[in-house]
């Protein structure tokens, strides 16, 4: 007799904002385990005929109910106000993402699925059914029961072993005591967040929202060492001996799956799908960038030599170099920048940045929330409720420390609507607490366009599989960092932003802002060039030495390979580099979506950034098919012509 259940996302109903305590969101996930379970089972007892309606639906609701669980429960990991909450998230986490494993090793339902007869299906459901078969054929679905168990336990072990990564990253906050008088150089707004404590010292963490300012502002060089020194060897060495056993644990799991390494095995079904062609990517990419990156370095040394004669231009003083060069090459100051934007201004400039482009409005949600500092709002699309979302935007204590998209729900065509969430670190407040760095705002809109996939490729679609961002994983970066370009279009800006006293940003401050924008990039572009090698080489085979040291010594040896101001000996950058466990051996989908981003902008360049019809030809052909075909056919559809490299060339080649 068939089962019956409801759709995925009615089992799922509301996100648990309010949930009690940590009994309930256990009590969460304990149902939602059940009800995956009970579905499993069937899926794996159907009997015939099987059809597309019948069997990739059962498949994809599966799919569906197993990662809405998931999301939910780490975006509660990175969000709940107690440390009781947030570790019943993470392990409600880990518990769903065993349904996926098990799911993808089910020789019962490959079997089903490869006796759908597709042939008359459209075109974007042959390719969901299509990748999906692949996926189970990488996965060693074929292999014997024994070989099979074995892939499952490798792969419960790497989610334990990530999940206790991710956590000892959040709870890796370090903190400095420093006089007053060690200040000097940061902003008002800043020291005014950051009160001198009973014992005449203030606190300073590692949290981002205190590194970065200081490492840009304090003139103090030894309190930069201090605390840069720290923020690279958070989670060390507890992380780094992870990592050791990831790394391991991932080589034993490819060579039981028949391939050579992991790097083969995960790029298999990627834009740049072999080891070989990333390699020629970084390649391609370090030409391109190393003149910029050496004039810029010649250009930081000979100013930073002249403001602090005697010092060493290094790592640590890059951001206070890079600042003081902009001031002397550009005359821009970003104090002079940052006065115009408060995160209300610039909240309200994004979202009404994305309602301009894609035709779209969005509306205050009221629902329940988290925690008093989370915002909700509804996407509307010609008076359909197209999408909602969540922003989760200030520091807290516990909270995940740096930016990121959650798609918690996917869009399914009569059945589901997107749902987002963006989780920041900006601060709250107006003119005299609250200023962004502008940096920040790139940020923000670069998450925010994760989120707009994510709504935007939700719509129509007839599969969860393919809704929203679940594209080949070497594009997900491209359209969130294409947007990045309009904090620079002084027309965007002057729609929001303003400083104290009402004034609209001035052109010609906005006109150096453009200017100085491509200082520093080739050398910025060498740095993410050794951390995408030191991605890779991990996954070329076992680590040599699996210690924590050994972790440590072979991570300088891979990044420092490119980077022009290297990774001194006694810093442990990899213990906090939550990449290597999320993006494994693809570091590189970054550099490749900048490439991939600025080909795209060039058509917004020459039709201009508020065409009408250019920005809605990219929401139909690049952000609403979501998965539902490969990139690069999105690509040339918006472009009329495979992707190039020559305008990121080029960017790299404007220095001002």
């Amino acid at each position: 007799m068939t089962q019956h259940f409801m759709p995925p996302a009615q089992f799922a109903g509301a996100i648990y904002a309010d949930a009690a305590d940590a009994a309930a969101i256990t009590a969460r996930f304990d149902a939602y385990m059940a009800e995956a379970e009970a579905r499993f089972a069937a899926l794996e007892a159907q009997e015939g005929p099987y059809t597309v309606e019948r069997t990739l639906k059962a498949y994809d609701d599966l799919a569906a109910l197993a990662y809405y669980g998931g999301a939910e429960a780490y975006s509660f990991s990175q969000t709940m106000d107690t440390d009781e909450k947030r570790q019943a998230g993470m392990a409600g986490y880990t518990r769903l993402d065993t349904i996926g494993t098990r799911l993808g090793l089910s020789r019962a339902v490959y079997d089903r699925l490869c006796a759908i007869d597709a042939s008359g299906a459209d075109e974007g459901t042959q390719y969901y059914l299509r990748r999906t078969l692949e996926g189970y054929e990488r996965s060693g679905v074929s292999l014997p029961d024994a070989e099979r168990e074995q892939v499952r336990t490798l792969q419960e072990d790497l989610t334990r072993i990530g999940a206790e990564f991710a956590r000892n990253i959040a709870n890796a906050r370090l903190v400095v005591h420093v006089l007053p008088e060690e200040l000097a150089g940061l902003p008002q707004d800043w020291i005014d967040r950051h009160p001198v404590g009973a014992n005449g010292l203030v606190e300073v963490s590692t949290d981002s929202p205190d590194l970065q300012p200081v490492m840009a502002y304090a003139d103090d060089a030894r309190l930069r060492e201090r605390l840069m020194r720290l923020s690279l060897s958070r989670a060390y060495p507890e992380n780094s001996a992870l990592l050791g056993a990831l790394f391991t644990k991932r080589q034993q799991l490819a060579e039981l799956l028949g391939r050579a390494d992991y790097a083969t095995l995960v790029f298999e079904d990627r834009m740049l799908n072999t080891p070989a062609a990333v390699e020629a990517h970084l390649a391609d990419l370090a030409l391109a960038a190393a003149p910029s990156a050496a004039a810029d370095l010649a250009t930081l040394n000979e100013i930073y030599g002249q403001a602090m004669p005697g010092q060493t231009m290094d790592l640590f003083n890059q951001a206070y170099a890079s600042r003081l060069a902009r001031m002397a090459r550009y005359d821009l100051d970003p104090q002079d920048v940052r006065r115009y934007f408060t995160y209300d201004n610039v909240r309200d400039g994004i979202l009404a940045l994305s309602e301009d482009l894609f035709a779209i409005d969005i509306r205050p949600w009221d629902t329940p929330l988290w925690h008093p500092d989370v915002e909700a709002y509804e996407v509307y699309d010609g008076g359909a409720l197209l999408g909602q979302f969540y922003l989760d935007s200030h520091p807290r204590p516990g909270k995940y420390k740096h930016a990121n998209h959650i798609g918690l729900r996917r869009g399914v065509k009569g059945e589901s609507i997107p749902v987002s969430v963006l989780t920041m670190n900006l601060p709250a407040g107006g003119y005299a607490t609250g200023l962004l760095e502008h940096g920040q705002i790139e940020t923000f809109l670069h998450e925010y366009g994760h989120l707009l996939h994510n709504i935007l490729g939700g719509r129509n679609q007839r599969w969860f599989g393919v809704s929203g961002v679940s594209n080949e994983r070497d594009f997900t970066e491209a359209p969130s960092q294409m947007l990045e370009n309009w904090v620079y279009d002084y027309d965007t800006l002057a729609r929001f932003a303003r400083n104290e006293a009402g004034e609209t940003i001035p052109r010609e401050l906005v006109n150096r802002m453009q200017a100085a924008r491509w200082f520093g990039a080739g050398l910025n572009e060498m740095r993410q060039l050794g951390l995408s090698n030191a991605s890779l080489r991990f996954h070329q085979g076992a680590p040599e030495d699996a210690s924590a040291q050994g972790i440590s010594v072979a991570f300088r040896e891979y990044a420092n390979r490119y980077a022009l101001l290297p990774y001194p000996e006694t810093t442990h950058m990899e213990a906090a580099f939550g990449h290597l466990d999320g993006y494994s051996a693809g570091y590189y989908t970054y550099g490749w979506s900048r490439v991939i981003s600025a080909d795209l902008f060039a058509r917004f360049e020459a039709a201009g950034l508020r065409d009408p019809a250019t920005a809605m030809a990219y929401r139909r052909l690049v952000l609403e098919p979501g998965g539902s075909k490969p990139a690069a056919d999105l690509i040339e559809d918006f472009l009329g012509r495979p992707v190039k490299s020559d305008a990121f060339a080029r960017h790299l080649r404007e220095r001002g």
